[in-house]
């Protein structure tokens, strides 16, 4: 067996269910979940038919740089969405199984193995996969704290030259999970100039950037764009329509960016087996092409996160993230007694930020808060925003 998946922490669910065990919940509340970020908006209809109306594609074997329609679909979005110049579909644009999938195999392409001791750098609080991600690659994970002092940035001083010189990869989340933070250009000219200096791969995973309130939020190709960077040298962004279009269960997304990193991530990939579906791939036509649903999907968290920011805010240090549908919220007493206490007194679940994070640079960045995913309908946010409240009155 590969020695390296010894190196894997249980993923923060598996604590989850681990704290749980130990308490009742109160069966007198029906149980209410804000812990995973899984949409439970409606699929559009219009995405269904499409892939009933694509079901003939079970015929045929998907290919690994799926169909011209898709990558001329996708590169227009992105031009749409970012102002930016039309990227060339061919060699600038690979759809993927969804976003963390190819988060994961990304890792695979891109670290070398040869070289002594490579490092990846991530956020810390993260999505897990991208640790994993480094370990089974043979990296090291590194990670750069996202502190409320700092406004969550990116702090690179945090890590010593030794370290950046090692870096082979760093991942960057914007908007970010769990803060909902999205990243300012100043940042991404910082970032362009360390890739430069060192060497590394950016891969920025933008599954969120299309949930926001008001301003949408700056994309990684479209900073670059900004900043003269028109060949996106060592970036690669990710997106999916998993939350975008309340369609997890589908697996679609893409990786866009530099033609040379992207040419060898195709590569690894007609290895790997992770074509996409045809049928998927007719359904995610039509779902990149239609901007009315992913309005009406931003006007029902604009509604929740009115309501319960409103709720929660008399009794727990609370605002409106830029962007995402999370909210990051320091807790009265440890996350995890928070959580637990939560989950037996009034049957709703969060997540602790503690099992987000990792212990570095002396400290673990998501103790003492928690991550409430408002992915509910309406009612059902409201109603556990009100048992929060309750339950927080009464510590």
């Amino acid at each position: 067996m590969n020695p390296d998946l010894q190196k894997l922490q249980p993923y923060p669910f598996q604590k989850l269910a681990a704290l749980f065990r130990e308490v009742t919940p109160n069966a007198a509340l029906r149980p209410i979940s804000l812990s995973i970020g899984e949409p439970k908006h409606a699929t559009p209809r219009f995405i269904k038919e499409a892939l009933i109306a694509g079901l003939d594609g079970l015929a045929n074997y998907p290919t690994t740089l799926g169909s011209d329609s898709l990558r001329t679909t996708i590169a227009e979005w992105l031009q749409r969405r970012y102002d930016i110049p039309a990227l060339d579909m061919k060699t600038q644009v690979l759809p993927v199984n969804g976003s963390r999938e190819a988060l994961f195999a990304f890792a695979q392409t891109v670290i070398d193995p040869s070289k002594p001791d490579p490092v990846v750098v991530s956020p810390n609080p993260f999505y897990q996969i991208y640790e994993g991600a480094a370990l089974l690659a043979g990296a090291t994970p590194y990670f750069l704290n996202n502190l409320p002092e700092d406004d969550y940035a990116l702090n690179f001083a945090q890590l010593p030259e030794a370290v950046w010189q090692r870096t082979q990869l760093i991942y960057v989340c914007s908007p970010g999970n769990p803060t909902g933070r999205v990243m300012p250009l100043a940042e991404w000219k910082t970032l362009f100039e360390m890739s430069d200096r060192y060497g590394f791969v950016i891969a920025s995973d933008e599954c969120y950037s299309e949930i926001y309130f008001d301003t949408p939020p700056l994309g990684a190709l479209q900073a670059a764009q900004q900043l003269g960077r028109g060949d996106y040298k060592n970036l690669v962004v990710f997106s999916s329509l998993s939350k975008r279009s309340n369609v997890p269960g589908m697996r679609s997304g893409f990786v866009a960016g530099d033609a040379k990193v992207i040419e060898k991530f195709t590569l690894y990939r007609t290895y790997h087996g992770s074509a996409m579906n045809p049928v998927i791939q007719a359904a995610s036509i039509a779902a990149w092409k239609d901007e009315a649903h992913v309005a009406e999907n931003r006007r029902l968290y604009a509604e929740k996160f009115g309501k319960v920011v409103e709720l929660l805010k008399t009794v727990l240090p609370v605002a409106l993230p830029d962007a995402s549908f999370y909210l990051w919220v320091r807790t009265p007493i440890a996350d995890t007694a928070f959580a637990q206490q939560l989950y037996r007194d009034y049957n709703v679940t969060v997540l602790p930020g503690s099992y987000l994070a990792r212990e570095a640079q002396g400290c673990n960045p998501g103790k003492d808060f928690v991550r409430l995913a408002l992915v509910a309908d309406v009612a059902e946010t409201v109603e556990a925003a009100q048992r929060i409240t309750q339950f927080v009155q009464k510590l």
